[in-house]
């Protein structure tokens, strides 16, 4: 089985109440398969520019990550920078410079056109419809991440590629932006009409919630005593939730419910330190033992 990612690697200036780094790897794609190889093998496109060197390229090597997708153009690699305040679940975009990004048009190389999961990152909707166009035959499931500026900018766009999706990851605002309901149960209905499915919705340090045919699930997210840095967290759940989902084969309310508690323990990691750096340190034992901590958490016997 295979898992194909279509997203950005980025350079990413972070500035938290507890400290800063400058010139971090970011980019939706990095904390998606540094997520999601550790339960499935991930192939990636994106491109980067010749800013993007060794020290970089390390943090994916020794991973079943697959860079025969990742494009190295002239220029300078996509660069954010952004700072958060005490209220960690809102950043504020300080600089945004696409650089080689700005011209980024996936190219899938024809091994990954047989990939049977897809997962799109938030870039442009009509890109995302261009990558699902090159896949040789449909995978057996397709999930995307969007945003805001997407919504507001390119809908019809993004109606379009939506029609081809089955499972769809998003924060509140997000989903109430797409749908103009509050209610999540509603606003899900018309996700539902608009083609996906499945709806995952990432409520950050509040938890998640999930939104089936067959039934539906919340969980909060996993407690920690120290958050240095939460960007990328919503990526690095979508790793864990999605690498799950294609590790087992299934997509069965249980397997999502299951796939919901790994994406938020992946998640609770990436937060402990700045950029990838806790993801790259992380052992299996470290994520099978707080998986099993979490599990335990939110069991409820029965009276």
């Amino acid at each position: 089985m295979s898992l194909l990612v279509v997203g950005s690697v980025a350079f990413d200036d972070l500035e938290t109440p507890f400290g800063r780094r400058e010139h971090a790897l970011g980019g939706s794609a990095t904390y998606f398969s540094l997520s999601a190889s550790r339960f499935h093998p991930v192939r990636m496109v994106a491109v980067v520019g010749e800013d993007f060197g060794p020290e970089q390229m390390r943090v994916f090597s020794g991973r079943p990550i697959d860079l025969g997708g990742l494009s190295k153009v002239k220029g300078l690699s996509f660069h954010w920078k952004g700072a958060y305040g005490y209220d960690l679940n809102e950043a504020k975009t300080l600089a945004t410079d696409l650089n080689v990004f700005a011209d980024f048009k996936p190219d899938l190389p024809e091994a990954y056109r047989e990939s049977q999961y897809l997962f799109l990152g938030n870039i442009d909707p009509v890109l995302q419809l261009d990558v699902v166009r090159q896949m040789a035959k449909r995978p057996r499931w397709i999930a995307l991440d969007t945003m805001n500026y997407w919504i507001r900018g390119a809908r019809p766009a993004l109606e379009a590629v939506l029609k081809e999706v089955d499972i769809l990851l998003v924060n509140d605002a997000e989903v109430r932006e797409l749908t103009h309901e509050h209610s999540l149960l509603k606003a899900y209905r018309k996700i539902q009409a608009l083609g996906p499915r499945i709806l995952v919705v990432k409520r950050g340090e509040y938890g998640m919630a999930l939104f089936t045919p067959e039934g539906h699930f919340a969980a909060p997210a996993y407690p920690l005593e120290n958050v240095f840095d939460p960007t990328g967290a919503g990526d690095t759940f979508a790793g864990g939730f999605l690498g799950y989902l294609a590790w087992i084969e299934r997509t069965d309310v249980t397997a999502l419910k299951h796939a919901s508690l790994v994406g938020s323990v992946m998640a609770s990691f990436t937060v402990e330190q700045f950029s990838t750096e806790r993801l790259e340190q992380i052992t299996q034992d470290e994520v099978r033992n707080r998986l099993a901590l979490f599990s335990d958490m939110i069991r409820v016997e029965d009276l």
